[in-house]
């Protein structure tokens, strides 16, 4: 049995204990646990970050499996729990606060109160521009990392991240969608993820730029 000793000391020793120190003590807001919002999680929570805040308003579904870091038991499942108990596999130390339902205009800044970094997960370009609003005037300080353009399969060299204002990031090709027919594949859905979740961990440790 892996103790949560053992756990704490392997991510000191692989991360260094300063740097584990920070993202420990960390709040990350996660906006959406689809294909960005899933692996985000994940690879936040395989960084040891403390604590995050997971809002979704869906539940797992078959057509997902595809793309999103769920799996067949987790059918039917509301998303945010799904996402809660693979977090306590990955480390049971980390705390999980689950918002199941819509995130709002008028809720958005309650929700993600409290975190140094709120990542934008959502498909809808009226949800994004929603929630730009909301935590651009409403949280003070904090800033948003978001995705935009990451269907199809273009070059893996065509997912960048840029800084657009000075609190607000943006992840992807910036170009591509599935309005065009271009289809959702893992790889590059993941890897704009990854992107989202690199520019939290370098906003967790005081590095602003992209």
């Amino acid at each position: 049995m892996v103790t949560q000793e053992a756990l704490d000391a392997a991510l000191a020793a692989r991360h260094g204990a300063a740097v584990q120190k920070k993202l420990s003590a960390a709040r990350v807001g996660i906006a959406g646990l689809g294909g960005l919002g899933s692996h985000i999680a994940v690879f936040l929570a395989r960084l040891g970050v403390g604590q995050l805040v997971l809002a979704d308003f869906d539940r797992v579904d078959v057509s997902n499996l595809h793309r999103q870091h769920y799996f067949l038991r987790h059918v039917g499942e509301w998303k945010t729990e799904a996402l809660a108990e693979q977090i306590r596999e990955i480390n049971p130390a980390l705390r999980c606060t689950l918002h199941t339902g819509r995130v709002t205009e008028e809720n958005a800044c309650r929700l993600f109160d409290g975190c140094a970094v709120v990542c934008e997960a959502f498909d809808r370009a009226d949800q994004k521009a929603m929630l730009a609003e909301a935590v651009l005037t409403g949280l003070p300080g904090v800033p948003l990392v978001g995705g935009s353009g990451m269907a199809g399969v273009g070059s893996a060299n065509e997912i960048r991240t840029e800084r657009p204002m000075a609190r607000f990031y943006v992840c992807g090709d910036g170009v591509s969608g599935i309005e065009e027919g271009a289809g959702l594949l893992c790889p590059r859905v993941a890897l704009c993820a990854a992107h989202q979740a690199m520019m939290a961990l370098r906003l967790l440790l005081g590095e602003t730029e992209p």
